[in-house]
């Protein structure tokens, strides 16, 4: 009955899809593979608006998708027979395997990274909300979700493995393009050859099967150039519309395909110099792509998030964090970029590989003597120019249709080797083949798991067996419905109903895990004093300002204002700001050990920290408790008279240390539990939760469950 309910949603998906794309292309294009496509893109905007209205219910999917068969009734597709001359029966019968390979793998329990990380993890939470609800403690969030909600359709059905299968279903419509395209362009063999050039590479295949989206902006950015290039034949206006909704709908699946609007803009400019064909194209890529940074300044005034935070300050991602983030996305663990060949297309050490056949693709610019490999090459690069912002295998597959094909045209004037070279890459593609040359855990598939996918073993089963922490998402599921964790670490989420807070997915999140460290390592305990004294005299408001260059984040646990030996008391009409990240201030006025404020940013000159008393305070000196890991920290203090002016107070401060307050763990306990936390996972191989483990009755927390590599404490 599940693998029933699989296959329905997933079906009715893929069938809506292919209704809604026959009734906006018409008579224009019958193609299958374009018309899915683009029908994905107006199915997805469909659910967009579902969920804005809080109307995410299965009767409704129904509804919509009873729509889109309708639309389906009344078109037919173009499935033209292929000419089955021998290389056309060879080619296919390895298009067959590596279907087999494929569909049953996407319908077995979704078991990917990513997918059950947090893809499938935002879908589940969509669904049990009806609809869309601000999420500001998980950046993923604030991703750009045009596949998921194409995925949500699904999964009100038939749940992960029918998400999963629409996914797949846009691998079958990018092979079908590329085999329609060859016809067309007049080079049949060379589509079919480089359509199994795509279709059987590792990486390729296993993005395809799971929750993922980069196989679906492959499909779209192919959709894209093969559009234009019919248009440019036809110049049919109905074209123009599905340019545009191909060019935005790349934007809303993944921001890196941002660049597929103005190659298409470019490209009908280019062609055409006709300002209302470039209106044609801009208008659906501008409804397409709105909606999404609509959404996300309506939730964390950042229409980009979770990047150009320098742009569009934020208190839910900090640029310090995005500016890490991108650094580690650009190099991974390796020590140079020359490394990039070998790791994504041979090893599989960037999350997956291509397939060594892929190391031939420098002869695809032998094919720039013809027109259509110029055409393919300009594609390549369009669609591969954001390569290098995240070097991950997965992220060369949206180019690698186009490297494919030009690949295959510049060998088509040899007979037969174009196919021998496509067969060659399906054999060393092969699951079994491939850990003869990869490495031990590279990305990809391994088997044809038919039982698991028809449910003949268990799921349950299955998972224990396939997925990392699957006993920690079975161990959430035991607490109050509703409750939040934080944890140090990612799980699959997506099997889970409650509220997973990872330390690092936001800065609130950054913030709590802090708290947590701060009572044991005595790194980040509010153990440093830096004093700043000057003459007494009335002042309407002291700054303390930043002069260094350092890496280092700047934190306040408590900032104190003493006239003699008598502390100000804080003042409700006081004015505190602070430049940059002004959120979180009053965090250094609460007189709490544990809560503090950060910068947000590294040091640089200049930042500051500002305290307008709104009248005239007696003071001569100044306290900030801190903690000792920020040595490049050097400040300045000025102060402001009752005339308005601004004039140094102390150049800079006496350092000394103290000892870390008493309490500190039940302290940090009782916080994180006034911050919304219900629980902390802690993992036996987390440094951070070791002093937790140790010492629960310190912390005054209960362990409420465990697994053999992770407990569960509930805060007090």
């Amino acid at each position: 009955m599940q693998a029933l309910s699989i296959l329905f949603g997933a079906g009715l998906a893929v069938a809506a899809c292919l209704g809604f794309g026959a009734m906006a292309l018409g008579t224009a294009v019958r193609d299958p593979g374009i018309r899915f496509v683009s029908g994905a893109a107006i199915l997805s905007t469909i659910v967009f608006a579902v969920c804005c209205l809080g109307w995410a219910y299965p009767a409704v999917f129904l509804a919509v998708g009873a729509a889109g068969i309708a639309c389906l009734w009344r078109a037919r597709a173009d499935f033209r027979k292929l000419e089955l001359s021998i290389p056309y029966r060879i080619l296919t019968l390895f298009f067959a395997l590596f279907f087999i390979l494929y569909f049953f793998n996407s319908m077995a329990p979704e078991t990917s990274p990513d997918g059950a990380g947090y893809h499938l993890t935002l879908v589940g939470q969509y669904f049990r909300w009806h609809g869309f609800h601000p999420i500001t403690w998980n950046l993923y969030a604030l991703l750009s979700e045009g596949t998921e909600m194409l995925f949500l359709f699904a999964y009100a059905f038939g749940q992960h493995s029918a998400a999963a299968m629409v996914h797949f279903a846009f691998l079958v419509a990018l092979a079908w393009q590329m085999l329609s395209y060859g016809r067309r362009a007049g080079f049949p063999v060379v589509g079919a050859s480089g359509a199994l050039l795509v279709f059987a590479s590792p990486v390729v295949g296993i993005d395809g099967s799971s929750a993922y989206n980069d196989v679906a902006l492959a499909a779209i950015a192919f959709t894209l150039f093969y559009l234009l290039q019919i248009w440019d034949s036809d110049r049919s206006p109905r074209l123009l519309w599905a340019i545009g909704l191909m060019a935005g709908f790349g934007f809303a699946v993944k921001y890196t395909a941002w660049i597929g609007v103005p190659y298409a803009l470019a490209f009908v400019a280019w062609k055409s110099r006709k300002i209302q064909d470039l209106a044609r194209v801009a208008s659906p890529a501008i409804i397409m792509i709105a909606p999404w940074l609509l959404r996300n300044w309506l939730w964390v005034h950042n229409p980009l998030a979770p990047f150009f935070n320098n742009v569009f300050p934020n208190p839910y991602i900090n640029c310090a964090f995005e500016i890490g983030y991108k650094q580690s996305l650009a190099l991974y663990n390796l020590t140079s970029r020359w490394q990039i060949p070998m790791q994504a297309i041979v090893r599989g050490g960037l999350q997956g590989l291509l397939g060594p056949v892929i190391l031939l693709a420098p002869i695809a610019l032998l094919a720039l003597r013809k027109r259509e490999g110029r055409q393919l090459l300009l594609a390549a690069l369009v669609f591969g120019a954001n390569y290098f912002s995240n070097i991950g295998t997965r992220f060369l597959i949206p180019p690698l249709p186009f490297v494919a094909l030009a690949m295959m045209l510049a060998l088509s004037s040899v007979p037969g080797l174009a196919v021998g070279i496509a067969v060659a890459h399906a054999v060393l593609s092969w699951p079994p083949i491939i850990p003869k040359y990869s490495l031990p855990d590279a990305w990809r598939l391994w088997k044809v798991p038919y039982r698991e996918a028809l449910r003949i073993k268990s799921q349950k089963e299955y998972m224990s067996s396939h997925l990392i922490d699957n006993d920690e998402e079975q161990m959430l599921e035991t607490t109050p419905p509703g409750s939040a964790i934080f944890s140090y670490r990612e799980i699959p989420a997506a099997y889970t109903s409650r509220r997973l807070l990872v330390v690092w997915e936001s800065t609130e999140n950054q913030i709590s895990g802090r708290i947590l460290q701060a009572a044991w390592d005595p790194q980040v305990q509010p153990t440093s004093r830096l004093r700043f004294a000057f003459p007494k005299q009335n002042l309407r408001a002291i700054r303390l300002v930043q002069t260094a260059s350092a890496n280092d984040l700047w934190t306040i646990h408590e900032l104190r204002l003493f006239d003699g030996a008598r502390e100000l008391d804080r003042n409700p009409a006081w004015r505190l700001t602070a430049d940059p990240y002004p959120w979180g201030i009053q965090d250094a006025f609460d007189n709490s050990p544990v809560t503090m404020w950060r910068s947000g940013e590294v040091l640089r000159p200049g930042m500051f920290v500002e305290v307008d008393f709104h009248r005239a305070e007696e003071a001569d000196s100044v306290l900030i408790e801190t903690a000792p890991d920020q040595p490049g920290l050097r400040l300045k203090l000025e102060g402001r008279d009752a005339s308005g002016t601004w004039k140094p107070l102390a150049d800079a401060p006496r350092t000394y240390d103290s000892a870390p307050p008493l309490g500190l763990r039940r302290a940090a306990a009782l916080e994180l539990k006034r911050r919304g936390i219900d629980y902390v996972l802690a993992f036996d191989v987390d440094r951070e939760t070791e002093d937790l483990r140790r010492n629960p009755e310190l912390w005054g927390v209960r362990e409420a469950a465990h697994t053999k590599e992770a407990r569960l404490f509930q805060l007090p």
